[in-house]
């Protein structure tokens, strides 16, 4: 699949996408995922994506929300050439994917189709080995059961991946950003901007912006004093709070929060807290036209040249370069 920008695609050109719809898949992903490529042909006033939609047979395919729909072709239909192939599947998967499912997909490994999923698509891929060696994310809530289950496959907390010839992203809104990516990378950013904005989307969001994990799911079993600490901390970004200081809310000693973190987190509390602040700086950079000196006070930092020096050090480039990318 090229990336570079194309100017005039003409019918030999063209990118051709195919979505196969499993039992239960999201509607959400799969629109999220589909719309992007025709909004571009509009836009554009030309084809520049041709896609088409399978299902495992000639039968309307139901999704979560108990909607059906109609597909153009089965999967044994003659499709030609494609460019990327995305598996549309609910998370988890309740069902044993049919042995003729693998052996199709196979039927495309290095043939210079990309492969990708869309929330329980990823899963999927990975059932029939599709994603070994590869980097690859899927919905937060099945984090710990894939990494168990795939460890072969480099487990991503992102809200998507694009790893060489593999795709896969969290579900919902985020396929989306993985699409309005891509187009980007085909097209050029004025033309995936223009899109987003048809979706009165604020921006769109990049690969390495982390899912939104609620804070007793990222903390699993620790105990309350931990989640109650992390809970403070995230309070308290404008005004960071000394570990000492957080202990004493806590009525614990410093050495005993000092171990719940690394125990827990594998983390010092103040190497955590400053990640914390450097984060919500980051999303306030993206999301935002505050000025970088506000946003250096707003996080905590007491003078610009140390807020800069953090940030460089954290992401490898200073707030002003972050916010010219």
């Amino acid at each position: 699949m090229q990336h570079s920008a194309v100017n005039s695609p003409n019918a030999a050109s063209r990118r051709r996408v195919a979505f196969v719809l499993l039992p239960g898949f999201s509607l959400l992903a799969h629109a999220s995922a589909l719309e992007p490529l025709q909004m571009a042909n509009q836009l554009s006033g030309q084809m520049l994506y041709h896609t088409v939609t399978l299902s495992m047979d000639s039968e309307p395919v139901r999704s979560g929300a108990q909607l059906s729909v109609l597909t153009q072709h089965a999967l044994e239909s003659p499709l030609g050439p494609l460019d990327l192939l995305l598996i549309c599947a609910p998370t988890p998967l309740p069902y044993a994917l049919p042995a003729k499912l693998n052996e199709w997909l196979r039927g495309y490994v290095g043939r210079g189709v990309m492969l990708g999923g869309l929330a329980g698509g990823t899963e999927v891929l990975a059932r029939c080995g599709l994603l070994e060696g590869y980097r690859a994310t899927l919905p937060w809530q099945r984090f710990d059961a894939f990494a168990q289950a795939y460890p072969q496959v480099t487990l991503s907390q992102q809200l998507f991946e694009i790893d060489r010839d593999r795709l896969s992203c969290a579900g919902g809104t985020a396929a989306m950003d993985m699409m309005l990516t891509l187009i980007s990378q085909h097209h050029g950013a004025r033309l995936a901007e223009q899109v987003s904005e048809q979706f009165v989307c604020d921006r769109i969001r990049l690969a390495d912006e982390r899912q939104h994990v609620p804070l007793r799911s990222r903390l699993g079993h620790a105990p309350q004093s931990l989640v109650d600490a992390v809970t403070l901390m995230e309070a308290n970004i404008e005004e960071p709070l000394s570990t000492l200081e957080l202990a004493e809310h806590l009525g614990i000693s410093r050495r005993q929060l000092e171990r719940l973190f690394k125990k827990y987190l594998q983390a010092v509390p103040s190497r955590y807290y400053l990640d914390l602040r450097l984060q919500e700086a980051r999303k306030q950079l993206r999301e935002s036209d505050r000025a970088v000196g506000d946003i250096a006070f707003a996080t905590g930092f007491s003078s610009g040249a140390h807020f800069s020096t953090a940030y460089r050090h954290h992401f490898g480039m200073t707030p002003r370069e972050e916010r010219l990318g």
